[in-house]
């Protein structure tokens, strides 16, 4: 059977009920078409889900009794931060949706020197809504309760600044360790940042602003990946080392 699930906010919970707002609700009754007495499942992006029983059905909005609560492991154990460079056209919106699946807490976007796009600020909003939705979807489909953190775009030198307390890894074709290599250094690690390049790669001036920072160079292997292809592949990488990928 199939099991749909939607996404209240704690706000919108009771201790005994929860209300979807217009959008979910939407989901629910016209497209999905799903009505009273119905059983679904709800997760207030905070950890915690429900088993629920659809009690009433209005025109913006539908109720649910909570019948029980969830429990068992489906977030990662470790806090990893994936900082990616910006790309243009629908590759970061794949980035986003496969980095959620894969267990990220947060989606940093950087500007870097090399990347071929630049920010808009009169656009920001607009795409910082679209990757936060695309993210929402996509943890609906794998079964996550927390909702991940997308930041909004900075400097990739602002980035070393705010993130040069917790191990950062910079995935670099210039050479630099391999995972394997990293992970005996690192061991018991609990928070951690990956940092993607765009396609141009990451400028000497950025590797060596990295470097100051005490990030660790990193590569993955011998190819030369597609920033999306790397993207995937250290955070696969990075959950296998010290997440629940093992």
């Amino acid at each position: 059977m199939q099991r749909h699930r939607f996404y209240a906010p704690p706000t919108q919970f009771t201790t005994t009920t929860v209300s979807l707002n217009e959008d979910e609700a939407h989901h629910l009754s016209r497209a999905l078409r799903l009505g009273e007495g119905d059983h679904v499942f709800v997760f207030d992006g905070s950890g915690n889900e429900w088993e629920c029983e659809v009690a009433r059905i209005g025109k913006r909005e539908v109720e649910l009794n909570l019948l029980r609560q969830l429990t068992g492991a489906v977030e990662s154990p470790l806090d990893l931060t994936l900082a990616q460079a910006l790309v243009k056209g629908d590759k970061f919106d794949w980035i986003v949706q496969k980095a959620t699946e894969l267990g990220v807490t947060r989606i940093a976007p950087l500007g870097a020197e090399h990347s071929d796009v630049r920010w808009a600020e009169e656009r920001a909003e607009q795409k910082l809504q679209r990757w936060r939705r695309i993210s929402l979807e996509a943890l609906k489909q794998c079964g996550r309760r927390r909702l991940v953190e997308i930041c909004e775009p900075a400097p990739f030198n602002g980035f070393c600044e705010s993130a040069r307390q917790t191990p950062c890894l910079i995935f670099s074709e210039r050479g630099g360790q391999s995972l394997r290599e990293v992970s005996v250094k690192l061991p018991n690690v609990a928070q951690l940042s990956v940092c993607v390049a765009p396609e141009g790669g990451w400028s000497e001036r950025e590797l060596q602003k990295a470097e100051a920072n005490s990030f660790i160079a990193v590569h993955l292997g011998s190819r030369i990946l597609r920033t999306e292809t790397a993207a995937i592949a250290a955070v696969t990488l990075a959950q296998h080392l010290f997440g629940d990928l093992r």
